[in-house]
């Protein structure tokens, strides 16, 4: 039996925060980023909030200062500014057609995907098996003037995965999607406990996201930092990428027999999740784990990253709206949701400073009012998760359910 939250949907104060409208990017106010998050809760509920909040806070700043030191060299160069607003222009066409497909393209070439053995301290089923997936990824830019720069990342052109499969009949598959930086099998395997939706039935593929893990180019500093620090033309270009290569995967697993396919994804990866589930239509269900959804209201929030807005003010040549527009093509609060209403539902940390609450309060709105299952912990820090594990689960059998009656009507 699942057990009930310590914090009701009800409880978060939302009455000062924006009701979501279109086109968002115009219409969230300036100071969206500063607007407080507050929860009804009692005492106890109420000190784990706090304190998860200010662990949340110190560990941000390290993250920001990690971030933001990758991508100055580039913002700096006054050459690659003037090419930078150019290359970004490119973009507007795809915003502007009010389809997301026209941009994020299906794949349209199936490559051969390898499989190997995964390492000896990963989860190794007793009932199944646990394989290592890569192949080469076809991808090139939407954009061709940025073709050869992107190619350039030659280990970033190896997509992979993990892949856990039980023996017998296919199962229904749970998609999980890593955070920034976040990436190592082994960690997302504890801190998300997967090996517990493994044994309620589902298989399980870890996607790899670009510029992660063994796509990290050599000379990165850490894994991730190319993602975000290549400017706004390159990152419509990564997601682009992150979207192409996980639909090969899914494709992989709809060929392998897979009755059903649902998403979640954490943080960036949650991010992610709500994209993915605006571009495919058969997902069962869409889950996003503290998901952010702007991330220019994000970068604001962030200290020090957020004393580098006049610069991106001065490269882009634009306000706080034209920079959210400049990221709006892969924001979820842009397109319309294709995941059935019952498959929609959004886990939040009361005491997240990474994500704050407001992030999964806009994308609640934008899913008509989904479900939502706050926890009284921090990004990193989920406290009570087992229950909201348990509520997953619950979940995503009658978001099953609710799919197989609707194929069998």
């Amino acid at each position: 039996m699942t057990e009930l939250p310590r914090i009701r949907p009800e409880d978060y104060c939302d009455d000062d925060l924006p009701r979501l409208t279109q086109p968002w990017w115009q219409t969230l106010p300036r100071g969206f980023h500063a607007m407080p998050d507050h929860f009804l809760a009692d005492n106890d509920t109420r000190w784990r909030i706090d304190y998860t909040a200010s662990v949340d806070t110190l560990a941000r700043t390290g993250l920001a200062c990690m971030a933001g030191a990758a991508a100055l060299p580039a913002s700096l160069n006054v050459r690659q500014q003037k090419e930078e607003r150019d290359l970004v222009a490119f973009y507007r066409q795809y915003l502007d057609s009010g389809d997301p497909q026209h941009f994020f393209r299906p794949p349209t070439v199936r490559p051969r995907i390898q499989r190997g053995p995964v390492a000896r301290y990963h989860f190794q089923p007793e009932d199944g098996q646990a394989h290592t997936l890569q192949f080469r990824s076809p991808f090139d830019t939407v954009n061709p003037a940025l073709s050869e720069r992107y190619q350039a990342h030659r280990r970033n052109r190896i997509a992979c995965a993990q892949h856990w499969k039980h023996h017998g009949e296919p199962r229904p598959t749970l998609v999980m999607i890593h955070g920034f930086v976040a990436d190592p099998y082994w960690l997302n395997t504890r801190w998300l406990a997967l090996p517990w939706f493994y044994k309620q039935g589902f298989d399980v593929l870890l996607y790899t996201l670009p510029f992660h893990g063994r796509r990290k180019g050599a000379l990165a500093p850490f894994s991730g930092a190319q993602f975000f620090s290549q400017g706004m033309a390159m990152l419509n270009e990564t997601f682009a990428q992150a979207i192409h290569d996980l639909r090969i995967f899914l494709d992989m697993l709809r060929d392998e027999g897979s009755p059903a396919i649902g998403a979640t994804g954490i943080s960036l990866g949650g991010y992610t999740t709500g994209l993915l589930s605006s571009l495919e239509k058969d997902l069962a269900f869409a889950i996003p784990n503290v998901p952010l959804v702007s991330i220019m209201d994000l970068m604001k929030s962030w200290f020090p990253v957020n004393l580098q807005f006049p610069l991106f003010h001065k490269v882009y040549d634009t306000d706080l709206a034209g920079l959210r527009q400049l990221t709006a093509l892969h924001s979820p609060l842009t397109w319309p949701c294709q995941v059935p209403q019952k498959g929609r539902m959004i886990i939040g940390g009361a005491g997240d400073r990474f994500a704050p609450p407001k992030h999964s309060f806009l994308l609640k709105q934008h899913w008509q009012d989904c479900d939502i299952h706050w926890f009284p912990g921090n990004h990193m820090l989920h406290l009570d998760q087992g229950r909201y594990l348990k509520a997953m689960r619950d979940f995503m059998h009658d978001a099953l359910a609710e799919k197989s009656a609707a194929l069998s009507a």
